[in-house]
């Protein structure tokens, strides 16, 4: 019958849809590898040649950063068509974080403040391309995206600690992670003050899915030792189920900001609080889950009742 053979033929086009997420997925990990390997190795090199009186040069300085960019703009995935940037009026020294626009300020197509980004009727977002990030890299810009993608998944989720115990919480996380077998890297935040723990994903997870993870992760780390009360833990990313009607969600700023970078934050930190000696080789390392094991966490969580309220931001 005629819808039998239209159910046959979805069901191929799912089959083939999968075989493209794997192939995708093996790609990935193998460029990750490599890079990984790479850099290792001709970090050997180098010094084995310095070592002989042997002059010798690292890879030119712009194709580590088009390395560095890629690598970036694979791990750091929300939505695909906007991104934002901070912004300081330097009169009152306000700040925030608007979508990057192509017209905005124009006078006859941007009306801000009077109205919002995200109800202009001449809106024109700009995506997170490879010149944007390395702006970011570089100090010319602070840039920040937001988790959720336009079908209410994501390909990360972190957890904001933003207290005076943050990192002893954080680490609490960390632990409970390694526990469950699960890659988690920690930032230090741009201000210093707080932390961000990062777990990525090899695919696009609902975002509801991803933050029940992340609030078993939670509420795990707060049972093991009564001692720790996760005080310093303030929200999810995303920081939401679904996306706010008319709205992006929460947006998250992005690590390696070059000034934030020289005062020794805004980068990756081991369990003493000591940045990785190269940033990008360890960004590297950080292993994706499969959407099959954030399903395993969330469903032994659920029959265990080990999930509690999430906090959601305003």
């Amino acid at each position: 019958t005629f819808e039998h053979i239209k159910a046959i033929k979805n069901m191929n086009i799912d089959n083939e849809k999968n075989k493209l997420k794997s192939k995708i997925k093996r790609f990935d990990e193998q460029i990750a590898f490599l890079q990984k390997l790479k850099a290792q190795h001709l970090a050997k090199i180098h010094a084995l040649n310095l070592e002989q009186g042997i002059p010798s040069s690292l890879p030119s300085h712009n194709n580590q950063v088009q390395d560095n960019i890629l690598l970036f703009k694979r791990y750091f995935r929300g939505q695909e068509s906007v991104y934002a940037r901070l912004w300081v009026n330097q009169r009152s020294q306000k700040k925030g974080y608007s979508p990057v626009c192509k017209n905005e300020w124009i006078r006859t197509l941007c009306k801000k403040p009077v109205v919002k980004c995200s109800e202009c009727s001449n809106q024109a977002f700009l995506p997170l391309d490879e010149n944007a990030v390395k702006r970011h890299i570089e100090g010319k810009d602070v840039i920040g995206i937001y988790p959720m993608t336009d079908d209410e998944k994501c390909f990360f989720l972190a957890f904001d600690f933003d207290k005076e115990c943050w990192f002893d919480d954080i680490n609490a996380l960390r632990k409970t992670c390694k526990d469950e077998g699960l890659n988690i890297g920690i930032e230090r935040s741009r201000s210093g003050k707080g932390g961000h723990a990062w777990v990525f994903f090899e695919e696009a997870i609902p975002a509801l899915l991803a933050r029940q993870m992340g609030t078993y992760l939670i509420t795990r780390s707060m049972s093991v030792r009564f001692e720790i009360d996760m005080k310093s833990y303030d929200r999810l990313f995303p920081s939401q189920n679904t996306l706010p009607k008319g709205g992006f969600g929460n947006l998250i700023a992005l690590p390696f900001q070059k000034a934030a970078v020289a005062c020794g934050n805004s980068v990756f930190i081991d369990e003493k609080g000591i940045p990785f000696q190269d940033q990008w080789v360890y960004l590297s390392s950080i292993k994706k889950i499969p959407y099959a094991r954030v399903s395993e966490i969330v469903d032994k969580a659920l029959a265990n009742h080990s999930i509690m309220d999430v906090r959601f931001s305003s």
